[in-house]
Formats: structure tokens, C-alpha cells, sequence
């Protein structure tokens, strides 16, 4: 998305990145972004929560209005459930005792996958 972003700047439309990737975002050099330190695939909060989702998108457009520089980075002022300090240390982590359940399961989808993407050629 950033690289698009980037395009679509160029070719005069004004973007506003929303996203958990701090470092690859900064990296790519995105004109305006605003970083919500969520965990991956919920830049703008957590799911159900329309006050948040809300402020966060009200946020990203206060950002397309007044950024003044290229390269303009806010931070989101909220956190990932409040409640769970300990999120960020488990994010991603699979527990030895789910290993075998997991690989089964990734298994099943991707033999689904396959079936499906059969019937849609034939």
C-alpha cells in the first residue's frame, strides 16, 4: 500500500496511510501516515469497537488536512486492549502444544483452496 500510496501522490491524489508497520511504512516514504500500534491486519482498532474505528479514520482525515511536510507521521492515541499490557509478547506466537493442530488445519485449508480453485477452471 505504500508503494501505491507513493503512485498515486505522484500523479496528484492526496493519500493517508493507516497501518501497524512503523518501520516499513517510514521506510517506503509514504507523504502522510498515521501509525496505530495494533497488531497487523487491525490498523484501525479493535474489531466492533466503532468509537475507536471512528476516531482513528476522523484522525487520518485531520491528517490529509493539515500535514505541511512530506513524510508526516502521527501516532494514534490509543491502545491495544488496555486491559492485556502482554498482547505484543504473544502476538504470532504458537504455543508447541498447538503445533501439530495447526499444521493440520493449514493443510485443510490449502487442500480447500485447491478443490475450489479446480472447480472455477473447469
Amino acid at each position: 500500500m505504500s508503494l501505491v500510496a507513493r503512485h498515486l501522490e505522484a500523479n496528484g491524489l492526496p493519500t493517508v496511510i493507516v497501518g501497524s508497520a512503523l518501520d516499513v511504512v517510514e521506510y517506503c516514504g509514504v507523504p502522510r501516515f498515521l501509525f496505530t500500534d495494533f497488531p497487523l491486519g487491525n490498523p484501525c482498532g479493535l474489531p466492533w469497537n466503532r468509537d475507536m474505528q471512528r476516531a482513528i479514520v476522523d484522525q487520518a482525515i485531520g491528517l490529509l488536512e493539515t500535514a505541511d511536510r512530506p513524510r508526516t507521521t502521527l501516532q494514534a492515541p490509543f491502545t491495544w486492549k488496555a486491559d492485556d499490557p502482554g498482547w505484543r509478547a504473544r502476538y504470532g506466537r504458537v504455543d508447541p502444544a498447538e503445533r501439530e493442530r495447526l499444521l493440520a488445519a493449514g493443510r485443510e485449508r490449502r487442500e480447500h483452496q485447491a478443490a475450489a480453485s479446480t472447480l472455477k477452471k473447469g
